[in-house]
């Protein structure tokens, strides 16, 4: 199968079968989504919708939560993963907006990584949800999803994998496929227990047809 014949099929699939996905962390505004991404890093969005409701409600502006210590605001954050550090972040990044973006949530990805606590991945969520950039966030499932189907091949990280997809999906889909990706590797495409037989991508799916091929 070729690899646009490939991206067209998964696409078709995805607009088909879900096709409003959207990021499952609860926000309403984009500071408050850059709070809740930055706090997901190697955490569930389950996690982070429980911590963030107060967060956002005592600290709703960039100067509020730039005017906060690190003991105020670590008990906000503390059953998070890396609770020490994202306090930092956080305190960090609201600074700077106050600072040097008056208070707006960028909107271009090199001006985001240069706030604390924003690589790459965070930039690209940001830009696309909230600015609607056909920007590609990749992160571990996404990275994991695409290698599976074929979608991406010898990436060997998530900017390699990031730059083969923006490349084979249209400009208007990139923004959308981020969550469809994240969301099948979340409940269906796991990475130890992939739940092969319940997944309606397997036609286009490398790794199950080299799985059925060994079981063969």
């Amino acid at each position: 199968m070729k690899i646009a014949e490939r991206y067209t099929g998964v696409i078709n699939y995805f607009l088909t079968h879900n096709p409003i996905a959207e990021t499952e962390l609860h926000y309403n505004n984009p500071f408050q989504l850059l709070i809740a991404v930055i706090l997901s890093a190697q955490c569930t969005d389950k996690r982070i919708n429980m911590v963030t409701p107060a967060l956002f409600r005592d600290f709703a502006t960039p100067k509020k939560l730039a005017e906060v210590t690190f003991d105020e605001l670590f008990p906000y954050i503390k059953s998070v993963s890396y609770p020490s550090n994202k306090t930092k972040h956080l305190i960090g990044m609201a600074n700077m907006l106050v600072n040097d973006f008056n208070s707006h949530v960028p909107e271009t990805i090199d001006s985001l990584v240069k706030l604390p606590g924003v690589g790459r991945k965070t930039a690209n969520v940001i830009v696309s949800v909230v600015y609607n950039q056909p920007a590609m966030a990749v992160d571990t499932h996404v990275f994991r999803v695409s290698e599976r189907l074929g979608l991406t091949r010898a990436a060997k990280t998530p900017l390699a994998a990031e730059k083969q997809l923006v490349k084979h999906i249209p400009d208007e889909h990139i923004a959308t496929a981020h969550h469809w990706l994240i969301l099948h590797g979340r409940y269906t495409c796991l990475a130890r227990s992939p739940k092969c037989n319940e997944c309606g991508l397997k036609a286009f799916c490398k790794y199950y047809l080299k799985a059925s091929a060994v079981k063969l």
